[in-house]
């Protein structure tokens, strides 16, 4: 009848006095890992106590064994309670006067730990009923995990894993049989035991348990042994903090998950952030930058620096540059180049022009403002020439490039109001770090593109979306990874024999530096500049992005720089310009120069026509010659000779006469006009007027301003424009004139174009002192 009433109390009892909820998310600190499950980045619980969560089997055997053996030999048999040690412990506490052994069972002390009481008798007796509670409603497997998680090792620091880190920076499942003795008596007095503080007591507790296994025949008697031979090498190791933006992110992400085991390497990721760290102290003030590598095959994250220090305040450090929406400069050009060879739009070696062009009213400049005339795509991506891209996202459409980014989840940031524009391809959106290096590493696999993986384990579910073909992949990076120019070594990094296709690109006013680099197995994006937008000089991608990449690439094995092999459909061939086409179609008179080009599925596109043309053909010229192989016009009289002949020529574009040899000019590749066509079409001759051919100009030694020339044409159709020395001056209508100021010291050109194609030029001498 007692028994039963015995129970009944004990079952009224845990109804009305329930045990606290135990193992909630919220008693534990939140740990992010890296990809092996040591710590990145550690976050107190509520009540500031680092507490790592871990279950039975991430904790050595050896551990658990030396707990049981030393703390609580009868664990697995005994209901909470065991009578044996409280009356032994009792009996000793009489004859002393003072506690000499504990009688509480690991049941017993995990009880305390949940509902803390005071040490006199009715608080023991409180102890037990807790440890009763907790036999009836847990198995012996979720106790002791609930003792390793929450047993003090010292100040804010419970749980075995926490100390094991701490302490010997290694994962409680890697424990010696020496340091598993250790941390399981180091709960008994953790204060006065700390190993880091007091190594020699520390010790002296540690061989008692050894012994006491030693005595139990737990252990062999060598390996206790090998074991009291090892000594105490123990400190106290500070929170880790690698990669802490990235475990902030992933910490509000999923605040309800105690250990976040991320992508990260841990030793790339540390030797990342001291180079880091180290460069950007040769920077100017307030200046951070930003490292992602990404491994292209599964896009996991294996290093993330969202800022260069994250304890500089100064730096900005606090600030997530992986994330912040930033202008790209000309990092978006090989996207855009590989988009275009999709299309059928260019080949690698198609013919643009590196000129003064306008689109409409948007101007186009270098960055060296200077122009070379005519380049290849491949060159003009090799060297980031502006306007060649600008002509190609022109003849692509800025629409449709915004949106095929924006299908394949790279998201461009507009400006507010705006629409998709030429200047995007300079740099004129916004877009993150991360969305370039998932483009890139696009570009260095199989044209596709996949979200980012942060963390380890977690199957990445979304679907893949397109951006290019595999084969305008491979063309894009192979023509970024050998540039075959001597002053273009820029575009490759060497780096102890490594090297990796890359991108530079410097936003309006030196804000933000890039360098993006691929290869088949990583990308490595880097960013330079100031979180806070202010303008930093001398901040351009060759000049602070590049330096810090060749530093990195050490860190990566030869073979995961190499770019991947070339697809089957694409092949060399040669092709001609100014046409563009393939050799083998065209007739070899209008072949003016012969090329090799790697060809998508041997599809060779035509040469884009240039900006402000009115001819829609292509660059070939029919004309009819007399017998003196003078041309001629219907209306002119020779014209109806029998000795005509018509005569298919090809010519440069007309904007880049000012950059042609002379015997490639447009006017020595066509025939002059026979004598009576001058006459009849005197009034449809273009002519500049206001300067006569081979003039010198002299400025006046009073004259404080450089001389301006007043120039309009005779004998146009539709606008004019007009260019110095290469350089577009702007247009008029008719005879409308325009105001050229000089500055340039000796010859001088002025050439002019108009909407019927015809051009005209004079040269002169200008002396400005």
């Amino acid at each position: 009848m007692l028994p039963c009433a015995l129970l009944l109390c004990f079952v009224v009892a845990d109804y009305c006095f329930p045990l606290k909820q135990t193992h909630n998310t919220q008693d534990f600190a939140q740990v992010v890992t890296d990809a092996t499950g040591r710590p990145l980045r550690m976050f107190a619980d509520n009540n500031g106590v680092w507490r790592y969560s871990v279950t039975l089997d991430q904790v050595s055997d050896d551990y658990i064994t030396a707990l049981l053996h030393y703390e609580d030999q009868w664990f697995y048999q005994h209901p909470g309670i065991n009578p044996i040690s409280l009356i032994r412990a009792s009996w000793q506490w009489l004859l002393t006067g003072e506690p000499v052994s504990g009688g509480s069972t690991i049941t017993m002390q995990v009880a305390r730990l949940l509902h803390p009481h005071d040490k006199s008798i009715s608080g023991k007796l409180y102890q037990m009923f807790r440890a009763l509670q907790l036999e009836w409603h847990y198995d012996k497997a979720d106790i002791l995990t609930l003792y390793v998680n929450y047993a003090p090792f010292g100040g804010t620091l419970e749980g075995v894993q926490a100390a094991s880190y701490r302490y010997l920076d290694k994962p409680a499942e890697q424990l010696s049989k020496a340091e598993a003795a250790l941390l399981a008596v180091l709960p008994q007095a953790p204060s006065r035991l700390r190993p880091d503080r007091y190594p020699e007591r520390a010790k002296q507790a540690r061989n008692k348990v050894l012994q006491r296994l030693l005595t139990q025949s737990v252990w062999s008697h060598d390996e206790i042994i090998n074991a009291i031979q090892e000594p105490i090498y123990a400190r106290y190791h500070k929170q880790a903090t690698l990669a802490p933006l990235l475990s902030r992110r992933l910490r509000q992400q999923y605040p309800q998950q105690s250990v976040i085991s991320s992508t990260i390497e841990m030793e790339l990721q540390a030797a990342l952030s001291n180079k880091v760290a180290d460069y950007i102290r040769t920077l100017p003030e307030h200046t951070s930058g930003a490292v992602l590598v990404v491994d292209n095959n599964t896009m996991e994250v294996k290093a993330y620096l969202g800022s260069a220090n994250f304890g500089d305040d100064d730096r900005f450090g606090h600030v997530d540059m992986v994330t912040a929406l930033r202008s790209p400069g000309s990092t978006l050009k090989p996207l855009l180049f590989a988009m275009a060879l999709d299309e059928g739009i260019i080949h690698e070696q198609s013919m643009l022009l590196d000129t003064p062009l306008s689109f409409g009213d948007y101007r186009p400049q270098n960055f060296s403002s200077h122009f070379s005339g005519l380049v290849t795509a491949r060159l003009a991506l090799q060297r980031s020439l502006n306007v060649p891209a600008v002509q190609v996202l022109d003849a692509l459409e800025p629409q449709l490039f915004y949106s095929r980014l924006a299908n394949a989840a790279i998201p461009l940031q507009l400006p507010q109001g705006a629409k998709p524009n030429l200047s995007m391809i300079l740099g004129g959106v916004g877009i993150s770090l991360e969305d370039l290096v998932k483009a890139y590493a696009a570009l260095g696999s199989d044209g596709l593109t996949k979200p980012l993986r942060y963390r380890s384990g977690v199957t990445n579910e979304a679907i893949s979306r397109r951006l290019v073909s595999d084969a305008a992949s491979w063309i894009t990076v192979n023509a970024l990874n050998e540039s075959g120019l001597e002053n273009a070594t820029d575009q490759i990094a060497y780096t102890n024999k490594r090297r990796m296709a890359y991108k530079t690109g410097t936003s309006y006013g030196f804000r933000d530096a890039w360098t993006i680099a691929t290869s088949e197995q990583y990308t490595i994006g880097i960013w330079i500049g100031r979180p806070d937008g202010t303008a930093m000089p001398d901040n351009y991608g060759r000049n602070t992005a590049v330096p810090l990449l060749k530093q990195i690439l050490p860190l990566f094995p030869q073979h995961a720089t190499l770019i991947a092999e070339k697809p089957a459909n694409v092949k060399r061939q040669s092709i001609c310009w100014p046409l563009g086409t393939a050799t083998a179609i065209q007739p070899s008179d209008v072949c003016l120069k012969k090329m090799h080009a790697w060809l998508i599925d041997e599809t060779a596109p035509a040469s884009l026509i240039e900006p402000n043309s009115s001819n829609t053909s292509s660059y070939e010229v029919t004309v009819m010659t007399n017998i003196e192989g003078k041309r001629v016009l219907p209306n002119c009289t020779s014209s109806n000779d029998y000795n005509t002949a018509t005569t298919t020529l090809a010519v440069w574009p007309v904007t880049a006469e000012p950059y042609l040899p002379v015997t490639q000019r447009r006017y020595k590749r066509i025939p002059p006009l026979a004598q009576d066509c001058l006459s009849a079409n005197s009034s449809h001759h273009l002519q500049i007027a206001g300067v006569i051919e081979d003039a010198l100009i002299v400025k006046s030694p009073l004259a404080t301003i450089s001389p301006s020339l007043s120039l309009n044409a005779n004998g146009s159709e539709g606008d004019i424009h007009w260019y110095l020395n290469g350089r577009y001056q702007g247009k008029t209508l008719g005879t409308q004139k325009i105001q050229i100021p000089l500055s340039q010291s000796g010859e001088n050109q002025v050439n002019i174009i108009d909407g019927t194609g015809q051009i005209a030029a004079v040269g002169f001498m200008y002396e400005a002192e």
